[in-house]
């Protein structure tokens, strides 16, 4: 799984990015601190099923803190996009392909109004932030209208000619977007294109099937960046009831990154996603300012930084995917003594085959059958998994 982050220009981009991941990257207040896209690693928070079994899991990746599960998920942040990106200005193309792989986009605005359309600080509240959600799905249309117009006059000719089945014939062409067929059915009868010949299409009907097949395939959570400046919360509320068809989250990259940064050198404890933190070790005033001003108008008035809540629903809810951890009734152990040392992502309304196929391809192809391991109940191939599920799998050796 891999999320990119995405945006204009100095809107905290890299910032969000490094209270994610903790990854060491250039952080500035002018456009374009980032060329070269940086690749992390980020974590999906979810209640730990070893709670359930009265024990203390020993996580083979990722880590188990106070019987919290940080499940690790791949982030790429790349450069700030401006107008016109899918001309290539900016450098857009590029930053545009190198979000190709992205099961979903993170995209991070300046919630208080404080970056103008070319990624310039401005006094707070002069810029609508709305501008930046239009302007970027505008730029990703555009750029999968391109991709979709590179080949289309030779391959929509040549599957006129075949006969072939056109949601087939678009799958096979434009499978690296991420597609499935069935998905292309159900793009092709939504946007009234199923009974067109793909060689009669025009330009607006092109661009209308290319916009719906980049809301399927790079779906997208906003991470309204920079709460804790004003006007923020006032944007924020204004940009829910504009966009009322996003998930859009309120955050605090630069206020998550301090809290990550000071229980690292141990001198808070600290938890991504809580709304408090203590503290551990000698602080001098200007971090105790620091903090406490985070603690006031941050945490106390917003639940948390937002950045991990931003994490979780891109996971859980943007790509509607559940957690499910290999074990087994009578022990929970692998062969080194590890406790539930794995855990897994997928697709809702998953089967304990497809879970089967996740953990090993063997298990998948000799199934015979699989144990609800909570109620010790056996089920079969098409029992449906739910996420902290924890599912032993019966193979045929």
């Amino acid at each position: 799984m891999l999320i990119g982050v995405v945006g204009k220009a100095n809107t905290g981009k890299s910032t969000f990015f490094k209270a994610a991941t903790l990854m060491d990257v250039e952080i500035a207040n002018y456009p374009f601190a980032t060329i070269k896209p940086n690749h992390g690693v980020g974590f999906l928070r979810v209640p730990c099923v070893d709670k359930d079994f009265n024990t203390q899991c020993n996580p083979r990746t990722g880590y188990c803190k106070e019987h919290e599960r940080f499940i690790p998920v791949d982030v790429i942040d790349v450069a700030g996009l401006v107008p016109g990106a899918h001309e290539g200005k900016g450098m857009g193309l590029e930053f545009l392909n190198d979000l190709n792989q992205a099961d979903c986009l993170v995209h991070v605005i300046d919630c208080s109004g404080s970056t103008n359309e070319g990624g310039e600080p401005v006094e707070p509240g002069t810029h609508d932030p709305a501008k930046d959600i239009k302007f970027l799905e505008e730029e990703l249309d555009h750029w999968y209208l391109g991709i979709l117009k590179k080949p289309w006059e030779k391959f929509s000719r040549a599957t006129a000619q075949t006969n072939e089945d056109v949601a087939k014939s678009l799958h096979k062409q434009f499978s690296g977007l991420g597609s499935t067929e069935d998905m292309i059915k159900d793009l092709l009868e939504r946007t009234g294109l199923e009974d067109k010949k793909l060689n009669t299409w025009n330009e607006e009907e092109l661009f209308r099937f290319g916009k719906a097949l980049r809301k399927a395939t790079k779906p997208m959570i906003i991470a309204a960046n920079k709460l804790d400046l004003p006007q923020a919360q006032e944007n924020l509320e204004r940009l829910r009831e504009e966009f009322p068809e996003h998930v859009i989250v309120g955050c605090s990259a630069v206020s998550e990154l301090a809290l990550k940064e000071a229980d690292k050198h141990q001198a808070i404890h600290y938890l991504p996603g809580d709304d408090h933190f203590t503290v551990k070790g000698e602080l001098n005033e200007q971090q105790k300012k620091g903090l406490e001003y985070i603690k006031t108008n941050v945490l106390a008035k917003h639940g948390s930084t937002g950045v991990q809540a931003v994490i979780n629903k891109a996971v859980l809810e943007v790509l509607d995917h559940i957690a499910v951890w290999p074990g087994g009734v009578h022990k929970l152990a692998d062969k080194d003594g590890n406790v539930l040392p794995d855990v897994f992502l997928l697709p809702a309304k998953s089967t304990a085959l497809d879970f089967a196929y996740k953990v090993h391809t063997d298990f998948g192809k000799h199934f015979i059958r699989a144990i609800h391991v909570p109620t010790k109940r056996t089920v079969g191939k098409d029992f449906e998994l739910h996420h902290r599920d924890v599912i032993e799998i019966i193979a045929d050796k």
